[in-house]
């Protein structure tokens, strides 16, 4: 067996209705002031109302930081620390999407710990220690709660991540009930954005190892198999349980067997244009897919009969190219742009994005298919 690292946070906790217990995992950290780190959206929409509501009546003190952003910008995450820092928090607690829960790792490392943003941007950069950190989510998309990552949006426009261990939360919590007033088009959005964690991780060239495999196939498989109900009116808690544990097992998968060049396409998206980022991997993961079938066939294949057992005995090519119009299938029939132009973005900035996305070698060194300029811009061509 190949040698290999695994890492994840240490504690998981999933249940229906465990956010209301965040109370008792302050607790177990002695924690007496926590900084409540979400979005305005998710404030507005009462969700976190409850568990701000036990905290209180534990005699636990919270700080609410509500102004996180999508693609968190540096100005953000820096004043979200300084609120922290302030406020003489003890615990960080992230609540909601992806992005809300990137700003909480860093504002969990960079309030007890100072140092420059801008310095630690990179692998194993960053110094420690943080303070306690727990993670919710209330999307299934990111996988954020299990992974040691945090993408920042610079200033020029660049997705820049910070990646140590450090930011592994000591908890993360999977309460499905928090995700059953999601929108069918952010169901949509962040079911597809776990399924490229899933896909990216499995065929990824660097650190792929046993672990990592299983979770992802696990992991596409429930996603796989939910999506079109959860996007659909009237799903029931189950499905939507079942997307949050298969984004967070593509998590575990990605945060080890790192993502490639669906992510590196997506972050230009992200950066210049402002589009959701499951959106943004949407949009890049079909053309991405059909570029990578000859050099990932055996692994498509893979996935191809975890998802669709009628491909079982199927040869390898075959298993392959069915994954692939699977896949292609499925995100079309999404209720949101399925083109770049449809999505905003003008034709005469695709060189523009070209460049961009060949600045993320962190990502595309991972990808089974070498990609160079001009395939970036042909791969943006052919989503436009």
């Amino acid at each position: 067996m190949s040698s290999f690292v695994f890492q994840t946070a240490p504690q998981i906790v999933c249940a229906q209705g465990a956010a209301l217990r965040l109370h008792e995992l302050a607790q177990s950290f002695g924690a007496k002031h926590v900084f409540f780190v979400t979005d305005r959206g998710v404030l507005n929409a009462g969700i976190a109302a409850g568990p701000l509501a036990a905290l209180q009546r534990a005699d636990i003190q919270a700080t609410v930081f509500s102004d996180v952003q999508a693609d968190p910008p540096e100005a953000v995450v820096l004043q979200a620390v300084e609120a922290a820092r302030a406020a003489g928090a003890d615990m960080v607690i992230g609540f909601g999407g992806g992005s809300s829960m990137d700003t909480a790792k860093l504002v969990a490392l960079l309030a007890r710990t100072p140092q420059q943003l801008g310095a630690i941007y990179g692998i194993g950069l960053a110094a420690g220690p943080r303070l306690p950190l727990v993670q919710v989510p209330t999307t299934a998309g990111t996988g954020s709660e299990v992974t040691p990552i945090s993408i920042v949006t610079t200033p020029t426009a660049e997705k820049k991540g910070v990646v140590t261990p450090l930011l592994l939360p000591d908890a993360a919590v999977l309460d499905s009930l928090l995700t059953l007033g999601v929108p069918p088009a952010v169901t949509a959005m962040t079911g597809v954005d776990a399924m490229v964690h899933a896909i990216e991780s499995f065929t990824s060239r660097h650190k792929k190892n046993a672990i990592s495999d299983a979770l992802a196939v696990k992991a596409l498989q429930l996603l796989y198999a939910n999506l079109r109900e959860v996007v659909s009116a009237g799903a029931s808690p189950g499905a939507r349980e079942n997307m949050l544990l298969g984004s967070m097992l593509a998590g575990m998968a990605f945060a080890n067997a790192p993502v490639a060049a669906v992510h590196a396409l997506a972050y230009p998206l992200g950066g210049h244009y402002h589009l959701p980022h499951g959106l943004s991997n949407s949009l890049m993961l079909a053309v991405t897919l059909r570029f990578n079938l000859s050099h990932a066939t055996a692994e498509y294949a893979a996935l191809g009969r975890a998802i669709l057992p009628a491909l079982a005995t199927s040869p390898d090519a075959e298993a392959a190219e069915s994954f692939v119009q699977a896949i292609t299938d499925i995100v079309g029939e999404m209720p949101y742009a399925q083109s770049l132009g449809e999505a905003g973005v003008p034709r005469d900035a695709l060189p523009l994005l070209a460049g961009d996305a060949m600045k993320q070698q962190r990502l595309l060194v991972n990808n089974p298919r070498e990609v160079t300029p001009g395939d970036a811009l042909h791969l943006y061509e052919a989503a436009f």
